[in-house]
């Protein structure tokens, strides 16, 4: 599996993860990682040099449309999405969430 799953496995961080692996197969050079940041929220980044010149609404279109098929209550885990060029991700602050997390209180 080419995404990457920070922390403990649980059912919904498996179904994400298997969702965002169908994205990554047609965007081979993109870098997917998520993982649970309490019991009710899933954080998920995807940096991907495809996004170049994609405004954030075509991003999201882009890749919801792997997680619609989801169960309700998995979609309803998913309370970050980042979607980020490689030179985005070095400025973006909610990135530095992944690249340094802060404990949450569970």
């Amino acid at each position: 599996m080419q995404v990457r799953i920070r922390g403990s496995r649980d059912e919904g961080l498996d179904a994400i993860a298997s969702a965002l692996e169908q994205y990554w197969r047609g965007h081979p050079g993109a870098e997917i990682e998520l993982y649970r940041r309490n019991w009710a929220s899933i954080h998920a980044r995807i940096v991907d040099p495809d996004f170049a010149g994609i405004s954030s609404a075509d991003r999201h279109e882009l890749v919801w449309k792997f997680l619609e098929p989801l169960p309700d209550a998995v979609q309803s885990h998913m309370s970050v999405l980042l979607l980020l060029t490689p030179d985005e991700k070095k400025k973006s602050y909610a990135s530095v969430e992944f690249d340094d997390p802060v404990s949450s209180r569970v």
